[in-house]
């Protein structure tokens, strides 16, 4: 019988993480996830996974460990011996970056660094997919944006994430190390989080259809962004670790929509046509530095991994919505 391939996640309690386990058990891995105590429990993503079927639990385990201490990334990795890695965990917020830059320059930069002399030392044949961002492009030099587009972040978090980036690509080309980049585009889903803009609309819809919330609170509408479904997306992350040579890729749908759009599409799925009366920009969610156009051209993706996205920008804002609207008891029509 066959030894079942193993894989760590980190940041598996996040969006990107708890689908990435739920592709890779599927798939027939043992699938270890890196988690950061913390004083309350923040599994609700991957609670499924303990209340599945016996297969799942007797293959996913979880360690807690930290992206800031060397120490306990080499002896989690010592102990799972993994054929891969998928590197997710990070501070992920483009706004906040601004509010503890250094704090995100340590987790979501200097923990890719980290992660990989910890390869380098135990497990240097282990897989590796750093999880980069469209935020890298920041004031894009070129639309669409591609793998060969030049970088110019705009946030704490677009620099970190370009030196997490080019530490991976060191890490290949001096040690030889198969280290991929996954310049993924905004991709969203249920399982986003709510201080997100899309999620930020669709919870603020269910609430308000169910009499909690009046108004939502958002920055800048008119903001441009390329938004994929998550789910799709990691089957994307794991075919570039089954390429016979590591490479970097963007992973994005090639459709650009505003924040606006978003919001009235959101609305529309919800049955509620004047959404303006509902919805107010407020200066404090905008960002000291904007990025104002993000639109990915995933050609190397689909000609090398086969891949190209299958959920679109109406049916990802239905998605969102109906499953908001369900978490707060609410039924909408079919629209």
């Amino acid at each position: 019988m066959a030894q079942k391939k193993k894989a760590l996640i980190t940041g598996v309690t996040g969006q990107d993480g708890s689908y990435m386990a739920d592709f890779l058990l599927a798939k027939g891995y043992e699938v270890h996830g890196l988690v950061r105590r913390s004083s309350s429990f923040n599994t609700g993503r991957i609670d499924h996974l303990y209340g599945g079927t016996v297969q799942e639990s007797e293959d996913f385990f979880m360690h807690y460990g930290d992206l800031t201490d060397t120490n306990s990334l080499i002896h989690i990795i010592d102990k799972c011996r993994p054929d891969e890695v998928y590197h997710f965990g990070a501070q992920s917020h483009v706004r906040i970056s601004f509010d503890i830059p250094e704090s995100t320059a340590q987790i979501t930069g200097v923990s890719t660094l980290k992660l990989l002399e910890a390869l380098r030392i135990v497990s240097s044949k282990t897989k590796f997919y750093q999880a980069s961002s469209s935020e890298m492009f920041g004031k894009a030099r070129e639309i669409p944006q591609k793998e060969t587009t030049p970088f110019y972040p705009r946030s704490p978090y677009g620099i970190a994430k370009v030196f997490a980036y080019w530490t991976a690509v060191n890490y290949r080309e001096a040690y030889g190390m198969f280290t991929c980049n996954g310049i993924l585009f905004n991709h969203e889903s249920p399982r986003r989080g709510e201080n997100f803009v899309t999620r930020k609309i669709t919870t603020g819809i269910a609430k308000i259809l169910a009499g909690k919330q009046k108004k939502i609170y958002l920055g800048n509408l008119d903001a441009k962004r390329d938004w994929g479904y998550a789910p799709e997306y990691m089957d994307a992350a794991w075919r570039m670790l089954q390429q016979l040579e590591p490479d970097d890729y963007v992973v994005a749908t090639g459709e650009m929509h505003t924040v606006r759009e978003f919001a009235e599409e959101a609305f529309r799925v919800a049955g509620i046509p004047d959404w303006e009366k509902y919805v107010e920009v407020d200066p404090r969610y905008y960002r000291p530095a904007e990025v104002d156009v993000l639109v990915g051209d995933a050609s190397k993706t689909k000609e090398k991994l086969g891949w190209e996205s299958k959920v679109k920008f109406k049916e990802l804002a239905e998605i969102m919505v109906k499953a908001d609207c369900e978490k707060q008891g609410i039924k909408l029509k079919e629209v």
